[in-house]
């Protein structure tokens, strides 16, 4: 550092000297050296690989590889690669006859089943683009995501039939459209590797959702990488636990797929359920798992110990929002690395990685991975020293083709890369809003982020998007949301509000308002605490002061109050008091709305499991929500 600071000062003096007119945020300051270390050196991540190939392409060829292996299971049953193949090349050939065929979208709402995979992939085949729909979402917001992708054929399964009223040819998976298929080989689809492979809906701080369009080269480069690290053998399995509306389910379905290995795929109730993925893990034999730090949260705290092969170590990837430091702890006493990964969905997945096996150097995101270059750049768009804070800009073969129907903010965030070659590959780079510096080794660490923009639970979520909802309904003068941590590890969305005079009572609104928001927005994106203030505080200039909010008390969504009447209520009022913070709890009291969410209900469970001895499933905790119900 002190170094830097004396070629810094000395360029100062010399563009003094020399051209006195220059303004100081124009002077190089970087030593060549360094500048050539930070944008070469450490970026210096070029690997070949078969550019030309399609996600079903590379599957294609491991099928006709190991055709009688198992590929994909799912409760008690199983595809193998030559049935998967078939399979989904039959509803290819059906959806090339529905007119599906290069660059069609395809929007998919399914369970978590094998069928989930066999539409993946005849969309694929069929030369069209997945765009996937959450059976979780809401009505309203299904019904946007329908009408911004225009898609050409929507794929579903009956009983999701009353979630999705859209004026688009529907095919249930689960019909009788494989009677409809004619005889012979299916017309290919034509796909090509610049080609759209999937559309993924993110949050948008307009108060609607984007489109991001990710072809199959960006995804082909991707999975070349992550089989080089953190690496992946055709014996592994792979238990798959992400919703197919988040990108990083990519990982999961098509790595394994790409070099023999199987999927297992985790029903919603499972992957909600740290008891039944800790099974899932034990009686399938798991050797691979990507997850959120909440979902491996959820498993520690529920005992969980990997009792595989000790010479198969697990490989356990961790990734979508920061891994705090004493989960890490625990996830080590269990498996010898931790790979923590980083990436926005703008760059296909994961763009860096690093592989943990001690805290001695905190944790950082790592390096970039194959084929992909991350620049730290300041103000002025040129890089900052090792220690210094920049907003983190991706360049390479992961960066997608931009966002659907949104020119204007493609434009924005997708930029020219100055110090990139004029291939496709390189002549652009995102701008993610995230904020990181360099450590002296060339390892990045992840500081934060630039906007208002947060990741909880894995997902990302533009705190905008909900203060836009909140801002239409007609009671709500004012709105802030922001994402609390007042205990460490239970991270929160906290809403404050204030209201127009003469409104209705705080008592009476916070209901309407989170049902309300529930019926626009995903459960992840309802804050789970509010406050209605007499007005937002503000800072010196005028604007909100977000530091300056109080925490929440958790006193506004109550029920009128009504103490234990038996031992059961008594006992469970004490366990909620204690994981909520709060001071009293009646036996009417919803726990999500004194601020639970479903980390803490894993904490429940244990607590009560312990307590009890009683045979009670998470789902339970959901179902009976009040301590009257549940005792």
């Amino acid at each position: 550092i002190c170094a830097y600071m004396q070629t810094a000062l000395e360029n100062l003096v010399q563009a003094l000297e020399q051209a006195p007119h220059t303004p100081v945020a124009a002077v190089e300051v970087l030593p060549p050296q360094e500048r050539e270390q930070l944008l070469v050196e450490w970026n210096h991540t070029a690997q070949a690989y078969a550019q030309d190939q399609t996600l079903h392409g590379l599957f294609r060829q491991q099928a006709a590889r190991t055709p009688e292996r198992a590929a994909v299971l799912c409760e008690d049953r199983q595809l193998s690669y030559r049935e998967l193949d078939e399979r989904s090349e039959r509803l290819a050939h059906y959806l090339r006859g529905q007119g599906v065929g290069r660059e069609s979208l395809v929007a998919i709402c399914v369970e978590r089943d094998l069928d989930m995979l066999v539409g993946l992939l005849g969309i694929l085949k069929a030369g069209g683009a997945y765009v996937p729909l959450d059976p979780g979402y809401p009505k309203e917001r299904l019904a946007y995501m329908l009408e911004d992708a225009r898609p050409a054929l929507l794929l579903t399964q009956q009983s999701l039939l009353g979630l999705l009223s859209a004026d688009v040819v529907t095919v249930c998976l689960d019909g009788g459209w494989e009677a409809a298929v004619g005889s012979g080989l299916a017309p290919d689809g034509g796909a090509t590797a610049d080609q759209l492979a999937y559309v993924i809906y993110t949050s948008g701080s307009t108060g609607q959702p984007k489109g991001v369009g990710v072809t199959h080269g960006n995804v082909n480069s991707f999975l070349h990488a992550m089989r080089g690290q953190p690496g992946i053998v055709a014996d592994d399995v792979l238990l798959a636990v992400t919703p197919l509306s988040f990108d990083i389910a990519g990982l999961e379905l098509f790595l394994p797929l790409s070099v023999g290995a199987a999927t297992v795929i985790a029903s919603r109730q499972v992957a909600a359920d740290p008891a039944q993925l800790a099974r899932h893990i034990a009686r399938h034999g798991v050797t691979m798992m990507q997850a959120t730090p909440s979902t491996w949260r959820m498993l520690v705290e529920q005992g969980w110990q990997y009792e595989g092969q000790p010479l198969k170590p697990f490989k356990l990837l961790c990734g979508g929002e920061a891994l705090p430091a004493a989960l890490a702890e625990e996830l080590l006493r269990r498996v010898p690395v931790v790979w923590n990964m980083y990436g926005p969905t703008e760059t296909t997945i994961w763009s860096a990685l690093c592989a943990i096996t001690d805290l001695e150097h905190g944790i950082p995101i790592g390096r970039p991975i194959a084929n992909t270059q991350i620049y730290l750049l300041d103000g002025q768009s040129r890089p900052v020293p090792v220690g210094v804070a920049g907003e983190v800009h991706i360049a390479g073969a992961g960066v997608a083709r931009g966002y659907v129907n949104r020119d204007e903010l493609t434009a924005e965030r997708f930029v020219p890369n100055p110090f990139g070659a004029p291939d496709a590959h390189m002549s652009r780079m995102y701008k993610t809003g995230d904020l990181a510096c360099y450590l002296p080794d060339g390892r990045i660490e992840y500081l934060g982020r630039i906007d208002q923009q947060v990741k909880l639970r894995g997902f990302r979520i533009e705190l905008g998007e909900i203060e836009t909802w909140l801002a239409r309904h007609a009671a709500v003068r004012e709105a802030v949301v922001v994402a609390r941590e007042d205990s460490p590890g239970d991270q929160r969305l906290v809403a404050y509000l204030t209201t127009h005079e003469g409104g209705a009572d705080a008592g009476q609104l916070l209901p309407q308002l989170k049902a309300y928001l529930a019926g626009a927005l995903p459960e992840y994106m309802v804050p789970s605490a509010w406050m209605v203030l007499d007005q937002l505080p503000l800072t010196a200039n005028g604007k909100i002061n977000r530091k300056a909010l109080p925490a929440p008390d958790g006193g506004l969504l109550r029920a009128e109050y009504v103490a234990a009447q038996t031992d059961t209520e008594e006992r469970l009022v004490a366990l909620w008091r204690e994981l909520l913070n709060v001071e009293r709890v009646g036996i009417h009291d919803n726990f999500f709305d004194l601020g639970g969410h479903s980390l803490l209900i894993i904490r429940l469970h244990v607590l009560l499991m312990q307590y009890f001895q009683k045979s009670l499933s998470v789902v339970d905790l959901f179902r009976y929500p009040t301590i009257e119900k549940l005792a």
